[in-house]
């Protein structure tokens, strides 16, 4: 069956009359550095998905998964990547000589909300950090060197719809910062964390659909 489609959006106008717009607290959570909370995100995390592009826009989005804090924070500004043996398609190399740019969705397991960063990349073999990186004794080939220029958590709402942690403890004590707390501290808005964790927890439960 052959599709075709009449209905098109074709401007931001049009988009934002059936959307609408975010709530300051949205338009002001994303930060240019590494904070304690996303610190905390980076440190747990034992799995991320790199997004890159070439001079085209032909995309790619790669896994990339070890122990838990893999990713390295080598300052508030910068990250450390390992690469791993894999298939040696390089996808993500070759994209990033050509294009810096980024994209890093970081994920822990039990953990409903995910941590975005973005910015430009570039690939290093100094062995100072190929030594930071090391794993099992092992060193990677190369990092994947990130200077971030934007970063933000993101809510947990795709999380509980795809019931993709549906099996882990609700009640287990979190090891990272609240999605509240993170919004708070990034966007300066005045309202204290337990009263939008309040208004999250309802907005999950009354506006996934």
């Amino acid at each position: 069956m052959e599709w075709t489609f009449d209905k098109i959006i074709t401007t931001e106008k049009e988009l934002r009359e059936i959307l609408g717009h975010p709530q300051e607290i949205v338009t002001r959570k994303a930060i240019n550095y590494i904070d304690e909370n996303c610190r905390a995100f980076i440190e747990n995390s034992p799995f991320i998905t790199i997004a890159t592009s070439d001079l085209n826009g032909n995309l790619d989005v790669s896994p990339k998964g070890d122990p838990p804090g893999f990713v390295k924070i080598l300052n508030s500004k910068m990250l450390a990547i390992p690469d791993r043996p894999g298939n040696r398609r390089a996808d993500t190399f070759t994209n990033l000589i050509k294009n810096p740019a980024i994209g890093l969705i970081f994920l822990i397991p039990g953990v409903k909300e995910t941590l975005r960063v973005n910015g430009e990349a570039k690939i290093a073999t100094d062995k100072k950090v190929l030594e930071l990186l090391s794993c099992e004794g092992k060193l990677p080939l190369f990092a994947i060197i990130v200077n971030v220029k934007e970063a933000f958590m993101h809510c947990a709402k795709c999380m509980i719809r795809s019931k993709l942690w549906m099996s882990s403890d609700d009640a287990k004590e979190r090891a990272v910062p609240s999605l509240a707390k993170a919004l708070i501290d990034h966007s300066k808005i005045d309202i204290t964390y337990q009263e939008l964790d309040d208004q999250i927890k309802e907005d999950e439960k009354t506006n996934l659909y």
